[in-house]
């Protein structure tokens, strides 16, 4: 960044830093000890649809690998799309298997990364859940290399328990890089694992 970026008040985009998807298995603990939620084993990466012989090839590739896991229990990788037209890659493990759940995220984000489609590429998540059955994910923000809570209340409708959401960010303060700009908090309705 030069001078006159700096004058101009231009700044760098954060790139993004998929490693930080390896913080989640250590953020669980500290999630569970100060809201008392565990892992769901169910995790989702959100992507802009993309139409094409390569993405679909890359598509294919990703499921493959995914799937060829020995260790996995329950129905294949899936892909589906939600109301808005965004596709979910989702992955679906016990909930004891969070670190290999985050292995599939970090897989997926690399595969489409290396293959061109990193622009498309928009959040990932992991579910987690209350002894009560309330809903929570944790977000990563693909292009901005941070997290954010995301507490749908009970109930239906679209309503956040802003609260709980405030509460696991201070909470996870030092387990994860939390994104500090509010209005980057985007709702994930109908995101799969929720």
């Amino acid at each position: 960044m030069g001078l006159l970026d700096i004058l101009l008040g231009r700044t760098k985009p954060v790139l993004p830093d998929l490693d930080q998807l390896f913080a989640l298995p250590s953020a669980a603990v500290t999630l569970e000890a100060a809201a008392g939620f565990t892992p769901t084993g169910t995790g989702a990466v959100c992507f802009a649809t993309v139409e094409g012989g390569a993405f679909e090839q890359t598509h294919r590739e990703v499921q493959a690998l995914l799937d060829a896991d020995a260790d996995r229990e329950g129905p294949p990788v899936e892909l589906s799309q939600d109301e808005y037209g965004y596709s979910w890659l989702v992955s679906r493990r016990s909930p004891d298997q969070l670190s290999e759940l985050v292995n599939d995220l970090h897989a997926v984000n690399s595969s489409m990364e290396v293959n061109g489609f990193g622009p498309q590429l928009l959040c990932s998540l992991a579910g987690f859940q209350s002894e009560g059955g309330r809903g929570l994910a944790l977000v990563y923000l693909y292009k901005r290399g941070t997290f954010y809570p995301f507490a749908p209340l009970p109930g239906g409708g679209q309503r956040r328990d802003n609260a709980l959401e405030l509460q696991v960010k201070a909470a996870l303060a030092d387990d994860l890089r939390m994104e500090q700009d509010l209005s980057r908090w985007f709702p994930v309705w109908g995101a799969p694992g929720l």
